[in-house]
C-alpha cells in the first residue's frame, strides 16, 4: 500500500475521550461526501461495532446495512485500524485507515493516514477518473473537514 493520504490536528481532549468519540459518536460528526460514497444509496449512519473483531458499518436509511471494514486494529486509546472499501470495489481491491490519538501538550493529536488507493484503478467508479495526485488531493481535503467536524464534535461535548 503505497499511495496515502495523511491529515492530522489537534483537539482539546484527551486520548481516551479523543478516541471515544471518534468511535462512539461518529454518526454525530460524519459528514457524507458524493463523491466518497459507500454505496450508491442515499447515505445512511455510521457506526463501529466495537472491539479487534468489530466493524465500520453504514445502516441505509431502508435498513439494510454495509460493511465499509472490519477493524484490523483496536488499541484504545491510542489507534484504531479499519478497511475501507466501496460497495464496488473487486476482492482485492482493498484501503485501510489508521487513526492515532497522541497525547501532545494538554491536547491530543489526532492523525488519519488512508492507504492502498493504489489498489482501486483510476477508470474506477470510486476515483473518478482522477490521476492518483489529484485523488489524493480531493480525499485529504474531505478527511480534512471530517476532522474539522470531529473538532466541533469534540469541543459542544465539553459544553
Amino acid at each position: 500500500m503505497t499511495s496515502r493520504v495523511v491529515v492530522a490536528l489537534r483537539v482539546k481532549a484527551t486520548p481516551e475521550r479523543a478516541f471515544a468519540a471518534f468511535v462512539g459518536e461518529i454518526d454525530m460528526w460524519w459528514r457524507p461526501n458524493s463523491l466518497f460514497r459507500f454505496t450508491p444509496r442515499s447515505p445512511g449512519t455510521l457506526s463501529f461495532e466495537a472491539g479487534e473483531r468489530g466493524r465500520l458499518i453504514e445502516t441505509l436509511p431502508n435498513g439494510k446495512v454495509f460493511e465499509v471494514g472490519r477493524i484490523r486494529a483496536w488499541e484504545p486509546p491510542h489507534r484504531l485500524v479499519f478497511g475501507w472499501r466501496q460497495a464496488t470495489f473487486a476482492p482485492d481491491q482493498d484501503t485501510e485507515v489508521e487513526i492515532r490519538f497522541e497525547a501532545v501538550d494538554g491536547q491530543t493529536r489526532v492523525s488519519v493516514e488512508h492507504r492502498g488507493w493504489d489498489s482501486v484503478p483510476q477508470a474506477h467508479v470510486a476515483r473518478h477518473g482522477f490521476p492518483m495526485t489529484f485523488f489524493l488531493t480531493r480525499n485529504g481535503e474531505w478527511w480534512q473537514s471530517l476532522l474539522e467536524a470531529y473538532k466541533v464534535r469534540l469541543a459542544e461535548g465539553e459544553e
